[in-house]
């Protein structure tokens, strides 16, 4: 795990500017630093050391002389393919990961990427063609952004070392403020920061003479089938699960594990074989402290349990540097829980195996039941179910009323994602240049589209990288739309961001086994029944896990990073401070800041639970104070 940068073009001063890009992205890897200036390009590299900590160094060349690579993350079948390039011939130097993906992108050019199994964002330069190519990795679990600055073309693994190139000038995007007020992430593809762009997951990006085009390599797509027989798939997932455990394992330093008190890092903790394992909790009541259940599996586990408790004050101090090692605005709360469980970790090891990704693969979230409890009024006509849902929006805020007004709405209406903080009419309320771009369900409305045309047409399923027809594909359903949008948005716009973010904030390597290639080959292909069954949710992996973690922990409901943060706000030193930030000169700029006050008054008083919308405007304030101020 390492932090990468770079730029194109000739520049005098190109040393002093890349060892400043470098310094920004320190934490990412404090170990050693490497760059490599040539005529048209220069790269800078910042090293965590995992595997081969002698002679891993970067930037690395191909063997042939011709390559020069920078590469941030971990290819997990490096050792099988290093065999399979040593019987074409070709020689090595070390034992690392990264020579093996260079010569790997020497041997088989753009197509070396569906041979890869791991999590990265890499940049290679090909001396003799003159061209430059960026990867990110299938699911977006590794960063990658890229500006075009004057005649330079800039790119870094975090955002801030590309403010610290010469000549970019700060500006606020001001549609990534309008998307991020509803998903609490900005999915655009322009960050925050006006210029500046993530490339997406899935996709390359060559640059050559002075433009680069994008192409997409690789995107999640279901094709749930119909299987009767459950029984086989829980034996095959089983085993998928466990080579991949077995892949993510692989290091030169200890592992160890984030431990939650559910399923998911359950498993990992259990079966991994770690020795250490993390948690975090609250001094607020059992409601937001899931410690002693992951006692409970680390004992289960043999495990040596560390443990943190996040204090209300530190919590509070905690989020200017939150949202700096965030590089833009999130407004999900449990960051700053990560941040501490990631800062609790790094005191024992340098690597850490994590849960993300099981919620989307195998239908996780709690939200994904929606679809089958509308089915008791499915056979009153949709458009007396709309009419009905629109006479429901008017009526005070009691039990019932929500059901009424999603049961009215089709799906593409309903859902954007895990978040949906502020809908189109509160935004224009709160926002004092109004909506300028797309609504959210405009936003999305090419995507649903995408997805039910290829149910229609019978398009080629992709699976994995490797596309083949599908002879049991049938339409999505709408809990399968539900996890089709998370698998691309929610999953890289919010959990993968978080983890990578918060974790290398303290030089940490989070890996996630569940988002291992050849789990989702066989996820991709779950039926609906395989996920919600049985009255619970993740129905098929919760089976094929169970021997590993406690009887009671198999079928807990998910909670999550249960934060206080509605708690919180009500309290007179938390509701002070933040009156002050939602009145406050910088956040007229952006908001009527009025709506804002009204917001957080409400809240403390009870007349709405609010939280979620307050701490998504507090955390972009923070940010933009921040980086602005």
């Amino acid at each position: 795990m390492c932090g990468i940068c770079g730029f194109t073009g000739r520049r005098q001063d190109q040393k002093a500017v890349i060892e400043k890009m470098m310094k920004s992205i320190e934490h990412r890897g404090p170990d050693s630093e490497g760059s490599f200036c040539g005529g048209e390009i220069t790269l800078g590299f910042r090293r965590l050391s995992i595997i081969d900590l002698e002679d891993g160094q970067q930037p690395m060349e191909s063997a042939d002389g011709s390559l020069h690579i920078v590469f941030n993350g971990e290819i997990y079948d490096y050792q099988e393919l290093r065999e399979e390039l040593e019987t074409a011939g070709i020689t090595f130097r070390t034992y690392s990961d990264t020579e093996v993906l260079v010569n790997t992108l020497q041997q088989y050019g753009e197509k070396a990427l569906d041979k890869l199994r791991g999590m990265f964002g890499f940049a290679v330069w090909n001396e003799k063609e003159q061209t430059l190519m960026l990867a990110r990795d299938f699911f977006g679990i590794k960063p990658v952004y890229y500006a075009q600055i004057g005649e330079h073309f800039v790119f870094a693994s975090e955002i801030k070392s590309i403010l610290a190139f010469p000549g970019y000038k700060r500006e606020v995007n001001q549609l990534a403020l309008e998307q991020y007020l509803s998903f609490q992430y900005s999915p655009l593809e322009e960050t925050f920061f006006k210029g500046i762009y993530k490339l997406m997951p899935g996709h390359i990006l060559l640059y050559k003479d002075g433009k680069y085009k994008i192409k997409t390599y690789f995107q999640p797509r279901l094709t749930p089938g119909v299987c009767p027989n459950l029984q086989p798939l829980q034996k095959q997932l089983s085993d998928v699960l466990e080579d991949s455990v077995k892949h993510h394992m692989l290091s030169d330093v200890e592992v160890g594990a984030f431990l939650s008190g559910g399923v998911d890092s359950g498993y990992l903790s259990a079966a991994s074989g770690a020795d250490q394992a993390f948690t975090v909790g609250f001094d607020e009541g059992n409601r937001y402290n899931e410690v002693s259940k992951a006692a409970e599996v680390a004992k289960k586990a043999g495990l040596k349990h560390h443990v943190k408790i996040i204090s209300k004050q530190e919590f509070w101090d905690s989020l200017p540097d939150v949202m700096y090692h965030m590089d833009e605005p999130l407004g999900d709360a449990s960051a700053i829980a990560l941040y501490f469980l990631s800062r609790e970790a790094a005191k024992h090891v340098k690597v850490v195996l994590s849960g993300e990704g099981a919620d989307e693969l195998f239908g996780g979230y709690n939200i994904y039941r929606e679809p089958e409890s509308l089915k008791a009024v499915s056979w009153i006509p949709f458009q007396v179910r709309k009419a009905i849902g629109r006479l429901a929006a008017k009526l005070p805020d009691v039990k019932g009323r929500d059901f009424l007004i999603r049961a009215g709405m089709k799906v593409e209406e309903r859902f954007i994602g895990n978040a949906y903080i502020f809908r189109e009419k509160e935004k224009k309320q709160i926002l004092k240049n109004g909506i300028t771009g797309p609504s959210t369900q405009e936003f999305l409305r090419p995507f649903y589209e995408e997805i039910e045309d290829s149910d229609i047409t019978g398009t080629p399923e992709t699976t994995g990288t490797k596309t083949k027809k599908s002879s049991r594909r049938h339409p999505l359903q709408d809990m399968e739309k539900m996890q089709s949008i998370d698998l691309n948005y929610w999953l890289p716009g919010d959990i993968l961001q978080k983890a990578d973010k918060m974790s290398m904030a303290h030089s940490l390597e989070v890996r996630v086994p569940f988002l291992d290639k050849e789990v989702f080959d066989l996820a991709a292909g779950l039926p609906k029944d395989a996920k919600i069954a049985g009255g619970t949710t993740k129905y098929i992996f919760r089976k094929a896990v169970s021997g590993y973690i406690p009887e009671d922990t198999d079928g807990r409901k998910k909670l999550g990073f249960p934060i206080p943060i509605r708690v919180w706000l009500r309290q007179d030193d938390w509701y002070q401070m933040v009156m002050e930030m939602f009145t406050s000169r910088e956040a007229g700029q952006f908001f009527h800041t009025e709506k804002l006050a009204e917001l957080l008054k409400d809240h403390k008083e009870g007349k709405k639970d609010n939280s979620r919308k307050i701490w998504t405007v507090l955390a972009f304030l923070i940010w933009y104070h921040r980086f602005f101020v």
